[in-house]
C-alpha cells in the first residue's frame, strides 16, 4: 500500500489563519465572523462573484479551501481525480435558522440554497473544477478515525490521486472552525496518519491561550 501524506493544513479559528501550524494572519478577536471573513478574503486577493451572497458557513468552508489550495497547480490532475471529504457536527443550522426567520414573511429563495449540508463543498467544487468524490458527514465530533479509513481507502479503490479533507463547523452562535488538510502521494515530513490528523486538530487549543 502507497503511503499518502499530508501536503498543507489550514486552521481558521479565533479570527485567525494557520497555515501549517504557523499564525499567517490574524483580526481582532473581538470582530465578527462576518468581518474577518470580508478580511480574508481581500487579504489573500481571492476573486469569485459569488462571495458576498453566500452564507457565514459557505465562506468559512471556501476561505479555507482557496487559501489550502493557493500555489497548487490543480490543472496537474484530472478534475475526476480530486476528492472532498468533509464533515462537521451541526449541519447548516446557522443558515437554517436564518431561513426560518424569514418564513413567517416572504421565505428567501437565496437563503434556502444554502439549508443543504453539502452546499458548502459544492461552492468548492464549482469554483475549483473537483469533479471527483465529494461528501460532507455529520458527525457528533470530527470523527478522524472514521475520516481517516474513507480517504484511505479512496485512494486505495478509486482513481483519486488529491483529496481535500477536514472538519467546517459554524454553529448557531457563530463559533467556528475549519481544518482542511491536503492529502497526495507526494512524500513530506508529515504522513497521512490518524496519529498526525488528531495532533494537527487538536493544536487549536494552544491557540488559544497565546
Amino acid at each position: 500500500m502507497n503511503k499518502r501524506y499530508i501536503q498543507k493544513h489550514i486552521k481558521l479559528v479565533n479570527n485567525t489563519v494557520f497555515i501549517n501550524l504557523e499564525k499567517i494572519f490574524l483580526v481582532n478577536k473581538n470582530e465578527l465572523f462576518s468581518n474577518f471573513a470580508k478580511s480574508v478574503y481581500k487579504n489573500y486577493e481571492i476573486k469569485y462573484r459569488k462571495f458576498y451572497k453566500m452564507d457565514a458557513w459557505s465562506k468559512l468552508g471556501f476561505l479555507s479551501a482557496e487559501i489550502l489550495l493557493q500555489d497548487i497547480n490543480l490543472d496537474e490532475f484530472s478534475p475526476e481525480d480530486i476528492a472532498i471529504i468533509c464533515a462537521n457536527s451541526s449541519s447548516s443550522l446557522h443558515t437554517d435558522k436564518n431561513y426560518q426567520k424569514t418564513i413567517s414573511e416572504i421565505p428567501s429563495p437565496s437563503v434556502f440554497v444554502y439549508t443543504l449540508p453539502n452546499i458548502v463543498t459544492g461552492e468548492i467544487c464549482i469554483k475549483n473544477n473537483i469533479k471527483g468524490e465529494s461528501l460532507f458527514f455529520i458527525q457528533e465530533k470530527f470523527d478522524i478515525q472514521f475520516i481517516y479509513k474513507y480517504v484511505d481507502s479512496l485512494f486505495e479503490n478509486t482513481s483519486t490521486k488529491l483529496c481535500i479533507t477536514g472538519w467546517i463547523e459554524l454553529n448557531a452562535n457563530e463559533e467556528y472552525q475549519a481544518d482542511l488538510y491536503l492529502i497526495s502521494t507526494s512524500k513530506t515530513d508529515l504522513e497521512f496518519n490518524e496519529t498526525n490528523l488528531n495532533k494537527t486538530h487538536n493544536s487549536w487549543m494552544n491557540y488559544s491561550k497565546t
